[in-house]
């Protein structure tokens, strides 16, 4: 069974639970009654029921709040874990990246002008960037190196294993960026990134009051000459990004578009094409924010009702609700199957059963 994006706002519990077959049906039936016995979509993304984070009352396996809508999902719930609240003190957290060597998350808290990071060993979290430009993506290059979005300082900086700190792109044919958001590496040494306005019409929030001097685009920077280009600038609010595992295809969410949808393209070397859209976030008035792929092609994206997971024909297959709107999401852990979502206020984990794609 499979349930396509653009139908499930007119989700019908009782057509899919009698479409599920075989074994799939005990557990997505026990999963969709638990999850306050929903009958429409919008029911099953709404607010997950009150639950005790501190662990003094422990949520029954399997966990209520990580559905299937397509039995495709099911492989990927592990039945005997849970999502954690790992942290919550943040006031607007983005941006997870994780470090295999040092064994830790760092994010961006973006109004607090700081980074903050969970270390994994004893769940320690402290402050690891302060100020940090109002820092929103986050990730690490091939070598280690962490490279962020600042929406104060209007560029990507990369941050050196001496400690210096290198610009590796703040303006474009002699203009200004807006205020980078995401970024990604790609073997052959380049960088890409989005740069949407939204860190300088927030007014002082999350950055600088300033008029646009670029228009909202996806840029690449050349490894070698440190050039860089224009990719796409068909996004009217480009946001998170992501490349498939093989690095053919690159999607991004385009959080201005009308509906909002996460897009992609063929990527071909330096260059992008045959841009379309990929899939829609099935709330009304909702979209994607920060993606990651797994091994096998899905798409995770942070979404206001916690995660939706997308296959790659586009066809949405699982949720993740946290009681929180989630921003940004990133795999992490010795294994890379740790899902890590920062979402408003607070960071969560849960482990499933796929690992992404890439490093971080």
């Amino acid at each position: 069974m499979s349930i396509n994006t653009k139908n499930l706002i007119n989700f019908d519990r009782r057509r899919v639970l009698t479409a599920v077959a075989g074994a799939a049906v005990t557990p997505f039936v026990s999963r969709l009654a638990s999850a306050q016995n929903a009958t429409s979509l919008e029911e099953l993304t709404s607010a997950p029921t009150p639950r005790d984070w501190s662990g003094a009352n422990p949520v029954r396996y399997p966990d209520p709040d990580v559905i299937a809508l397509d039995e495709r999902f099911n492989q990927y719930i592990i039945g005997n874990t849970t999502i954690q609240k790992l942290y919550s003190g943040s006031l607007w957290s983005e941006g997870p990246a994780w470090n295999g060597v040092g064994r830790y998350l760092v994010w961006s808290d973006i109004p607090n002008n700081l980074q903050r990071r969970w270390i994994e060993d004893d769940g320690r979290v402290a402050v690891f960037r302060n100020p940090s430009g109002n820092s929103n993506g986050n990730t690490f290059d091939f070598s280690g190196r962490q490279l962020s979005c600042e929406h104060g300082g209007r560029r990507v900086a990369r941050y050196e294993l001496d400690g210096t700190v290198t610009t590796i792109a703040d303006e474009y044919n002699g203009n200004r960026l807006n205020s980078p958001n995401d970024v990604v590496v790609h073997p052959d040494g380049s960088i890409w990134f989005t740069d949407p306005p939204y860190g300088i019409r927030r007014s002082q929030y999350e950055g600088f009051y300033a008029e646009s001097e670029t228009k909202p685009a996806v840029y690449r920077v050349d490894g070698d000459n440190g050039q860089i280009a224009m990719v796409t600038d068909e996004v009217v609010g480009p946001n998170g990004l992501c490349f498939s595992p093989d690095y053919s295809l690159l999607y991004v969410a385009d959080t201005g578009s009308r509906p909002r949808e996460m897009k992609v393209w063929d990527v071909n070397g330096a260059t992008l094409s045959n841009g379309r859209e990929f899939a829609q976030i099935n709330v009304p008035n909702a979209g994607a924010d920060g993606i990651r792929c797994d091994t096998d092609g899905n798409v995770w994206a942070g979404v206001p009702f916690g995660v939706q997971i997308t296959a790659p024909d586009g066809d949405a297959i699982g949720i993740i609700r946290l009681p929180e709107r989630c921003a940004n999401i990133c795999f992490g852990g010795a294994k890379r199957n740790r899902l890590f979502m920062v979402a408003s206020q607070s960071l969560y984990s849960v482990y499933v059963g796929a690992a992404g794609a890439h490093i971080c």
